[in-house]
């Protein structure tokens, strides 16, 4: 199913690049973003958390290649500096436990705008993104005991990420208001991890079966034309 969902939004990223369905364009824009990341770890055997909210933002460039109808079809590539993580519920004592992962993510987009090419202009965003870890850090209470565990999972503890890289697929849509200055664009975005961040391959009772990011985020970008 995964396989077929990536084969799918490959497919929507060439559609734009190789597609001569309505007038062309030559739309080249640049420019920053940032927002904030709320995110957790789908963990298998399951352990409590609450929504981790970090820092994301960087560089992003759009490339709109055509016209058709009302819709504009373009491409856009990101590289940011993301903080993702996980901070555990645990209801048992005063303990307290997070963890923040540092990543350099790219996101491969395929851009959809509907609506007029001046003013307001709602967008959907879509496509494969890849991130590599640079650092993590784990935070602990003073007093911490994790031998106390309602659920007997501890080995996450003072364990370092397995796999550095990290890879799955993103979707998002916002408005993008084109004035005289720019292009200002807010965006609501989910990014659906598929890889595990520790090893899964059974050879040890103490893995787990899944440890795949899960990021909800909400960014800001400003871009500039450098053709049109």
């Amino acid at each position: 199913m995964n396989k077929y969902i990536i084969s799918l939004l490959f497919a929507a990223l060439s559609v734009p690049a190789s597609a001569q369905l309505g007038a062309q364009r030559n739309n080249f824009s640049v420019g920053i973003n940032a927002g904030v990341n709320y995110n957790n770890i789908s963990f298998n055997p399951t352990i409590k958390q609450k929504g981790y909210m970090a820092y994301v933002g960087g560089l992003t460039a759009r490339y709109v290649s055509e016209k058709y109808f009302s819709i504009i079809c373009g491409t856009q590539v990101e590289l940011n500096f993301s903080q993702r993580g996980w901070e555990e519920m645990i209801e048992d004592n005063t303990n307290t436990y997070s963890r923040t992962m540092n990543y350099i993510e790219m996101p491969f987009l395929a851009h959809l705008g509907f609506g007029k090419e001046q003013g307001t202009q709602f967008f959907v965003n879509m496509g494969p993104q890849v991130a590599f870890l640079l650092s993590e850090k784990e935070n602990f209470s003073s007093d911490w005991d994790a031998s106390n565990r309602p659920n007997k999972v501890n080995y996450q503890y003072n364990k370092k990420a397995d796999n550095k890289l990290d890879y799955g697929l993103v979707g998002g849509a916002g408005f993008d208001i084109n004035s005289k200055v720019g292009h200002f664009l807010l965006e609501g975005r989910y990014y659906f991890g598929l890889g595990d961040i520790f090893k899964n391959d059974n050879s040890n009772v103490n893995n787990f079966d899944k440890s795949s990011h899960n990021t909800i985020s909400v960014r800001l970008t400003y871009l500039f034309d450098l053709t049109k």
